[in-house]
């Protein structure tokens, strides 16, 4: 398929003129994700002028504590809708149901609802308006999203919960920009059903791959190899959850993604980690790549190693 430059002109223009909130056509969605996977051709994305349609409200902080904000990410194809239940029971465990939501696209607009709470830890819920995209776009995203957040809100570390590709990307990150103290840096990170080591059947073929005394794959891909490489650039102060699924149907994955490629990570963070926790469920009603984030289960586990539960916010 060629590169239509006309049509893209259209779409982005398009694009510039709707609201965030709106699903942006297909074409649009592939024709800038494939702009930002590459790193030459993202200078066309940053060529548009950004943005930023803010109808939030931030409350007064009381106090001289650092606010460390809890971050929700979804992954390919995801969105809101990804998120919702993990945010919502979030802000009921933490007795404040308010939270701010980020809508962003890859020309660099911001959508911003909802409300920056003045506590410890506000919630906030990342939404990728192109969402049909890769481990590279989703860096990309994540490369102008975080400092932009942190500059707004005037925090410098801030905790994240990753479902699926968001995972691995959320580490890329971190190891990225380890050495650049303005950019925002990870206290502690959840990952739920994330592809560390490959996708099923895309580049990851059920009960092929296996780990090695250490935890190491034996099957790397390019994207497992950068991790590897990087280790050392994760910060030791970082506590990490992993949290993968198992239907168990003789495949050992949660259908999109295998027991392997979910826990290779270990072998990468568990030595380096302030703490490192890893949790399987199992079951086709509990474990299911698309149903996880949504399981109770994963949810309270997720807000107990965040420290939302209980916590004193105010």
């Amino acid at each position: 398929m060629f590169f239509n430059s006309k049509k893209y002109k259209e779409e982005a223009e398009k694009n510039r003129k709707h609201n965030l909130s709106e699903e942006p056509s297909k074409f649009n969605m592939i024709s800038l994700a494939i702009l930002a996977t590459f790193a030459p051709t993202r200078i066309f994305l940053k060529m548009h002028h950004r943005q930023i349609e803010d109808e939030a409200v931030i409350e007064k902080k009381h106090g001289s504590f650092e606010q460390i904000p809890v971050i929700y990410f979804h992954g390919f194809r995801g969105g809101d809708y990804t998120t919702e239940v993990m945010v919502k029971t979030a802000c009921k465990d933490k007795k404040n149901g308010k939270y701010l939501k980020i809508t962003a696209d890859l020309l660099g607009n911001f959508k911003l609802e909802g409300t920056w709470t003045g506590d410890r830890n506000p919630i906030v819920q990342v939404v990728f308006r192109q969402r049909i995209i890769g481990v590279y776009g989703i860096d990309y995203y994540l490369s102008f999203v975080l400092p932009f957040l942190a500059q707004k809100y005037n925090f410098s570390h801030y905790s994240a919960v990753a479902h699926s590709l968001g995972c691995p990307c959320i580490v890329r990150t971190e190891m990225k920009y380890y050495r650049k103290a303005k950019f925002p840096h990870l206290i502690k990170c959840a990952f739920v059903a994330g592809p560390f080591d490959g996708v099923t059947f895309l580049g990851d073929i059920p009960n092929v791959n296996g780990l090695n005394q250490n935890g190491r794959p034996s099957v790397i891909n390019p994207h497992y190899l950068y991790l590897m490489m990087r280790r050392r650039h994760f910060n030791p102060n970082i506590s990490v959850l992993n949290i993968y699924g198992n239907v168990l149907n003789n495949t050992n994955t949660d259908r999109f993604v295998s027991v392997i490629s979910a826990k290779s990570i270990r072998y990468i963070l568990a030595a380096n980690a302030h703490s490192y926790h890893e949790v399987e469920i199992r079951g086709e009603k509990y474990a299911e790549h698309s149903w996880m984030h949504d399981n109770p289960f994963v949810i309270n586990m997720i807000d107990e190693f965040i420290g939302l539960k209980n916590s004193h916010n105010s």
